[in-house]
């Protein structure tokens, strides 16, 4: 059970109803964090346009192994759920690379170097060394792309940590993030 309760689509602040619209019609439904972030629309509003900026950016494979990486660092079950569903049924990555996202690597060499560094920024809170960011542009990245791979770390560690705070119920196939073995 939630420890922050979600509300019922409908009972969602009038402010946050627009936005949840959009949600629904980009997604067909409307996932539990997003309710949750309903809360605050302002909130709302902001992981929105967050997400819909770099969404623009790397491409979709990329931001969901960055995703699975976040979320199995900071022990995130719901988002190690949701983004390992979209990442079978969206960004169409197997289940042996999933669990190499999980664990920070990739068997692309280029989403490896991404994969690495988003990871290593998770960890270190920031501070990564000189090595790290050469590391990421000897694979190819331009220093954009590393701003884009930090904004995507940073989105995820938003979600990651309201989950983790208000023990969202899952609403997705349940993936722990204790199981990867």
């Amino acid at each position: 059970m939630s420890r922050i309760a979600v509300p019922a689509r409908e009972a969602a602040p009038a402010a946050a109803q627009p936005l949840l619209d959009g949600v629904e019609k980009q997604l067909g439904v409307v996932p539990n964090l997003y309710r949750l972030i309903a809360l605050s629309p302002a909130t709302l509003q902001g992981v929105l346009a967050l997400g819909g900026a770099m969404a623009k950016t790397l491409n979709v494979k990329t931001r969901e192994r960055i995703a699975l990486a976040v979320a199995q660092i900071n022990g995130c079950d719901y988002c190690l759920s949701a983004h390992t569903y979209l990442g079978l049924n969206l960004a169409r990555i197997d289940a042996e690379e999933i669990a190499l996202n999980r664990r920070g690597a990739s068997s692309d060499p280029m989403a490896n170097a991404a994969v690495a560094f988003a990871a290593e920024v998770t960890r270190s809170r920031g501070h990564v060394s000189d090595a790290d960011l050469a590391a990421v542009r000897a694979a190819g990245f331009t220093d954009a792309q590393i701003v884009e791979i930090v904004g995507v770390v940073v989105e995820n560690v938003f979600t990651n940590f309201l989950n983790n705070v208000a023990g969202t119920e899952i609403d997705f196939p349940v993936v722990h993030a204790a199981d990867l073995a």
